[in-house]
């Protein structure tokens, strides 16, 4: 009899309650210092540290380049591999996505595609379905269990140089891109060392961290769904204008390898733009678009949805199908106890409660009780308007056995008795 092998295998973190005693075993705390204790570092510094106009004018222009560094590469060139770009677009995206201190091209991809494969699952690393602050960066603060690691193919990352370069020497990369570079822009070109590295380097990555960590939980909250609504991701002009154009994310969840976001001309996607204009200048190549008739598929499927919610919660009237089956003697029979019932295309209503309501005057609608009033309701007195069509139906009760050709019938019948 085979022996069965003892479970020594050591409970994650994760799997114990966070406690007093252990809570800081539960922290990650090389993310927790670059997206928490550096920028808090950094806003009491800017206390003690004047902000000169030019070098908030650098700030400024470093944040747009950092952001495309996440916006543009790791996001759509990246991870979505939704255009080409040439070795120096590559290597430039890479140095400034890299100081955005937001981790390395691979590592950011990798956990990219398993949102955009495990959506809303226990899979997705930043599944909003936690909460939207875990979403927006308690996920990266708090250890991850592996076992509910959401797997994907990073193949073709492994083989990228400009990737495998920047992945070994992230911490340099961090280091010269994310600080130093920034701090020496400003002091040498104006002599603001301090402001340099408290402004354009930790402030500004800082707002760089946080407009994207904006995609995650924002765009996964606030907006619209156009596309689809099985999952969360939502369209938002905040979040777009937050996110450099990233707002738009229920677009981008049904059509990831699009190198838009904005599909619209007025929409507001600088990342698309800069794509875009580095394609005209021999920078960028390949830049994909789904086919416009699938993209106005969904948005379509989508507005039918809708439209068939709103019309759920409509009373349309007894389905056919669940009417009675009724003989126009039996029809008349009813009309002649008292009932006001008219004949219209072959289905029969109860037009009591709606005689003294009629538009046109009681006689009128009187005039077609235990009648076909097919003719005199379609034009032959009056043509009614779609509203009195759809209160009509709220009113059937029964269908005649033979349908609208029964008069015809009748007529027929009468005529063969005389012969």
């Amino acid at each position: 009899m085979a022996k069965t092998e003892p479970n020594d295998r050591k409970p994650h973190i994760t799997e114990q309650a966070i406690t007093l005693g252990n809570w800081h075993h539960h922290v990650n705390w090389v993310n927790t210092s670059l997206i928490l204790i550096v920028p808090l570092g950094g806003c009491v510094a800017a206390f003690y540290t004047k902000l000169q106009a030019v070098t908030a004018a650098w700030a400024i222009m470093y944040y747009f380049w950092t952001g495309l560094g996440i916006t543009a590469g790791y996001h759509r060139l990246w991870a979505h591999r939704s255009y080409e770009a040439s070795r120096p677009l590559r290597i430039f995206l890479a140095c400034v996505g890299g100081g955005a201190v937001q981790g390395s091209i691979r590592w950011w991809s990798s956990k990219h595609r398993a949102h955009h494969r495990w959506t809303d699952t226990v899979k997705d690393p930043y599944s909003v379905m936690k909460g939207v602050w875990y979403s927006h960066f308690m996920w990266m603060v708090l250890k991850q269990n592996p076992k509910n690691k959401g797997r994907t193919d990073i193949s073709d990352l492994n083989e990228d140089p400009v990737v495998v370069w920047q992945h070994r020497n992230y911490g340099s990369v961090i280091l010269v891109f994310g600080v130093l570079f920034p701090m020496l822009v400003a002091g040498l070109g104006w002599g603001d060392w301090k402001g340099g590295l408290v402004y354009a380097g930790i402030l500004r990555f800082l707002f760089v961290q946080q407009a994207t960590f904006c995609v995650n939980s924002l765009a996964h909250w606030l907006g619209e769904q156009p596309f689809d609504d099985r999952n969360s991701p939502r369209d938002h002009v905040v979040t777009a204008l937050v996110t450099l154009g990233e707002g738009y994310h229920n677009f981008h969840h049904e059509f990831p390898s699009d190198y838009r976001n904005a599909i619209e001309w007025w929409q507001y996607d600088p990342t698309k733009w800069s794509i875009w204009t580095w394609k005209q200048v021999g920078l960028a190549s390949n830049l994909k678009e789904f086919r416009a008739n699938e993209i106005e598929k969904g948005r379509v499927q989508q507005l039918q949805k809708k439209v068939d919610q709103k019309r759920a919660k409509l009373d349309w009237g007894v389905p056919l199908g669940q009417l009675p089956v009724v003989d126009w003697d039996d029809f008349i029979a009813e009309t002649q106890s008292g009932k006001a019932l008219v004949a219209i295309a072959g289905v029969i209503h109860d037009v009591t409660d709606f005689i003294k309501e009629h538009p046109g005057g009681k006689t009128l609608i009187s005039s077609g009780i235990g009648k076909d009033a097919t003719a005199m309701f379609n034009g032959g007195v009056y043509m009614h308007s779609n509203a009195a069509h759809n209160l009509l139906s709220t009113m059937r009760v029964g269908v005649i056995r033979g349908g609208g050709d029964v008069e015809i019938w009748r007529h027929q019948n009468k005529q063969s008795a005389i012969a």
